[in-house]
């Protein structure tokens, strides 16, 4: 076959999904010569397999051949594509802006009213310092791309619009554009492969940002009938910090650890940037998992992150350094380059307070997470403002404690959040325990039963504590082989597979001194004499079919 008919028999196969295909058929394009349009539909190729550095080297070829065959639009498109992946797999937005800022010049060089025109205004309008000016920018790109037919200048200028919004708070109007976007994404409108992995992206930090479960998870169930029928992968290294956040607030632990980890040892050489991100989200999950320790281990030296002021303040309200915790959530509070929901960090603040026996301070801090649920109505910020008051209602023995505290259970349950709603549902016992004191029973049991499945231990041990207080039925104990915990089952299934503990701490993002701390632990509840026996243990119940 000629070059040519090559290359166009790689973008049927590239269009179609099958990446492997492509890739045959633009190296075989490039075997009979080379072109611009072959190496860019090798890189396309390359990134959609999941070969991010051979799909760089492919489209710096492609730019270059681009450039020698004169050719300034299809260079700047390819320059386009570098900036995605650099930033958005590696985290590496110095680069990221370097080929934003080539594609720019080269776009530029079509001149006049056209749809290049219409790249460089939005291009222009992310990089202005001044969200304001910024959002009065992006719709002259909406528009261009709408009167040259372009659906995909169209819909990427649209979601970052509705992602703009979203940041300066005018949250339903810009997340209605962002849906927008999405839809004509899956209804196979956009093609570029940038644009669709930006507009999942740029949902993806809108939800985590404004704590919006349920949308994540409606777009979440798109993207993946998406992926599958056009073998995409519509989450990105970057986008999975954002989504790993979201899957922590929905209480899918499990799956938000798979994202973490899965980004970390992704970014682990390539992007230091991208690790910490990541990082300090896992962090976050442990500290909410009630493994403080290890929250602290992936902390180190990551406490002055931007996303790291949660899990930071709480870990030390956790291990009592309240007045510490206090400091950093009104430090973090005061500055204006707060990057995580603000909500978030006004109800631990609340927490805080009534740890330290401030009922003042607490709602103070309660009073305007009720105005930040006036001014941003969500039901995630409607659940923290009532749960916050119902709190220090029932710190101050004042107002109606159990109304709160039930309009925090149904706004938590509208969110989709589990884990908070089980943390509702035990303050609402305590609000009960006086006058109801058998309702306060059974609403301590079903949250603990809840924090049991959902493995929130710390939340667990509190609801036990509590259920035992009221003359409720005490807790047997922790359920799985013998009475290990899920860590401590972790480690014995990698024991099973033959890994050292050095091993074992790289696999698990633990220091070696706590995989030894574990592995003792567990020998010691299964009545095991080695980490030989451990591991044959661990053969024998593989063998078996029983998970732990």
């Amino acid at each position: 076959m000629s070059h040519d008919a090559l290359v166009d028999e790689g973008r049927a196969a590239f269009r179609s999904g099958d990446g492997a295909a492509a890739r045959r058929a633009f190296e075989a394009a490039l075997a009979e010569r080379e072109s611009g349009a072959a190496y860019e539909g090798l890189g396309q190729a390359h990134y959609v397999l999941g070969e991010y550095q051979p799909a760089i080297s492919a489209y710096e070829r492609a730019y270059a051949t681009y450039r020698t065959e004169g050719e300034a639009l299809g260079a700047g498109n390819v320059a386009r594509m570098l900036a995605w992946v650099h930033g958005g797999v590696f985290g590496d937005w110095v680069v990221q802006n370097a080929w934003m800022g080539r594609a720019r010049s080269l776009l530029a060089e079509a001149g006049g009213e056209s749809v290049e025109h219409g790249w460089v205004e939005m291009i222009d309008a992310l990089s202005e310092s001044d969200r304001d000016r910024c959002i009065e920018r992006l719709p002259t790109a909406v528009a261009i791309g709408r009167r040259f037919g372009d659906a995909d200048l169209e819909f990427d200028a649209l979601a970052n619009l509705g992602l703009m919004l979203v940041v300066v708070n005018r949250v339903e109007e810009g997340m209605l554009l962002v849906d927008e976007a999405l839809a004509a994404i899956c209804a196979g409108e956009v093609e570029d492969l940038p644009v669709i992995e930006g507009c999942f992206c740029g949902m993806f930090l809108a939800c985590e940002r404004t704590q919006d479960v349920v949308r994540a998870e409606q777009w979440l169930r798109a993207a993946e009938d998406l992926a599958n029928r056009r073998r995409l992968r519509t989450v990105s290294a970057f986008c999975r910090t954002h989504y790993g956040g979201i899957l922590t607030a929905a209480g899918r632990w499990e799956e938000a650890e798979a994202s973490l980890t899965e980004t970390a040892r992704l970014t682990d050489r390539g992007s230091p940037a991208m690790r910490q991100n990541a990082l300090v989200r896992l962090a976050d999950l442990r500290v909410r998992q009630g493994r403080l320790e290890e929250a602290g281990q992936l902390l180190e030296g990551l406490d002055q992150h931007p996303y790291a002021v949660r899990p930071v303040a709480a870990l030390q309200l956790a291990t009592g350094n309240i007045a510490q915790a206090r400091e950093t959530l009104e430090r973090a509070l005061r500055s204006d380059a707060v990057e995580i929901p603000v909500g978030s960090l006004l109800a631990l603040l609340v927490d805080v307070h009534l740890a330290a026996g401030e009922l003042e301070e607490a709602a103070g801090a309660t009073s305007q997470l009720e105005v930040l649920a006036e001014e941003v109505p969500s039901d995630y910020h409607r659940a923290a403002a009532a749960l916050a008051r119902g709190k220090v209602c029932l710190a101050s023995s004042s107002g109606d404690a159990q109304l709160c505290l039930e309009g925090a259970l149904t706004a938590f349950s509208r969110a989709h959040m589990p884990v908070e709603r089980a943390r509702a549902r035990l303050e609402l016992a305590k609000a009960l325990a006086e006058e109801r004191p058998e309702l306060a029973i059974a609403e301590a049991t079903i949250a603990l039963d809840d924090l049991e499945r959902l493995e929130a231990a710390r939340d667990a041990d509190a609801a036990a504590a509590l259920v035992r207080s009221l003359g409720g039925p005490a807790r047997t104990g922790p359920k799985g082989v013998g009475s290990l915990t899920q860590r401590e089952a972790e480690v014995l299934d990698l024991l099973g597979h033959g890994l050292s503990n050095p091993e074992i701490g790289e696999r698990l993002f633990i220091s070696r001194k706590t995989v030894e701390h574990h592995v003792g632990r567990l020998l010691a509840k299964l009545g095991l004499r080695s980490r030989a026996e451990a591991a044959a243990y661990a053969t024998r119940q593989a063998a078996e079919g029983i998970r732990d």
